[in-house]
């Protein structure tokens, strides 16, 4: 690592110096300049091509520049108390790291940070062009960019966030599905709390009717998973996906995340009821990445492994 450069003491401007290793265009991926910084790889990093990316990452101090990103960087803190300093040549931001607080890095922003030492952080990387979408389908004036926080208390973007985080379960079209309506329900709130203009959450829209209902629900149940995504059924019912989200809820009781999860329980009860079917052909069916992951998502819904409730049942 180089050398630290102190911002309080050099003049503003200083900190082009440190950016000639940026690439061409002056910004790197957000989760490159993490790698680069946290000096350590993510335990785990989701991506959506659309969305974004969600990671985890847990690593020791750091006393060092960030340079310019792409994507806005949001921050929460699963465990742990940490002392945060940020300073940008101009002022001087310090925070403590715990539950509930987040932490935002705008894109196209730069500063130096101090850690004295180990942090437990989840992060999504959130492309602008995702706020100004989700800013147009609620029908509000499109930010010129996020507020700049340093371990700022905000319990709904932060308990958003973990639970994008804690909720992966190992099948690729629950996990893809359940990211993009988190990342919708996270824009929306940065748009209303993070930004420097007033915004009002979007209205409540009524359910769909039976017809949307049926295509959306039949699209769920198709096993072809990689058409299944928010973008493609709210395309099909002709609403944004924010508002798609919300009006199948009013009509089912369940997100399309949690729909799809039920309706993937009720297929693998089917199987281990009827057939002689392994737990693992059963996870491979469907689309688990391991028999592991499928009996942990399986108890998680109903309190016992695949092998016991199946012998529980027959």
């Amino acid at each position: 690592m180089s050398k630290p450069i102190d911002l309080s003491m050099v003049p503003s401007g200083a900190l082009e110096a440190h950016r000639e290793d940026l690439p061409a265009g002056g910004r790197r991926h957000a989760d490159e300049e993490m790698a680069r910084v946290l000096k350590t790889a993510p335990l785990l990093i989701a991506a959506d091509p659309s969305n974004g990316a969600i990671a985890h990452w847990k690593h020791g101090a750091l006393h060092d520049v960030v340079q310019p990103m792409i994507d806005h960087v949001i921050m929460t803190y699963p465990s742990g108390v940490q002392r945060l300093e940020r300073r940008d040549g101009k002022s001087v931001a310090i925070g403590t790291a715990r539950s509930g607080v987040v932490t935002i890095i705008p894109a196209g922003t730069s500063a130096r940070w101090d850690i004295p030492g180990s942090v437990d952080v989840v992060q999504l990387y959130l492309p602008h062009a995702t706020l100004e979408r989700v800013a147009r389908e609620a029908r509000t004036v499109v930010p010129g960019d996020l507020l700049e926080r340093t371990a700022y208390s905000d319990p709904v973007v932060s308990g958003l966030l973990l639970s994008a985080s804690d909720a992966l379960e190992g099948n690729a079209a629950l996990d893809a599905l359940f990211r993009q309506q988190v990342t919708e329900l996270l824009a929306t709130r940065l748009l209303i709390a993070h930004v420097g203009t007033l915004m009002t959450a979007p209205p409540a829209t009524g359910g769909l009717s039976p017809s949307v209902l049926r295509r959306a629900i039949d699209r769920l149940r198709s096993d072809h998973d990689a058409e299944i995504s928010l973008a493609s059924l709210a395309s099909d019912a002709g609403l944004s996906r924010f508002h798609f989200s919300r009006a199948f809820k009013e009509s089912t009781g369940l997100s399309p995340h949690a729909w799809l999860r039920q309706q993937r329980l009720e297929q693998a009860m089917n199987m281990l009821r009827d057939s002689d079917a392994s737990i693992a052909s059963v996870a491979a069916a469907l689309g688990y990445a391991s028999q592991n992951a499928f009996a942990a998502a399986f108890r998680r819904l109903t309190g016992e492994t695949p092998s016991d409730w199946r012998r529980r049942i027959r």
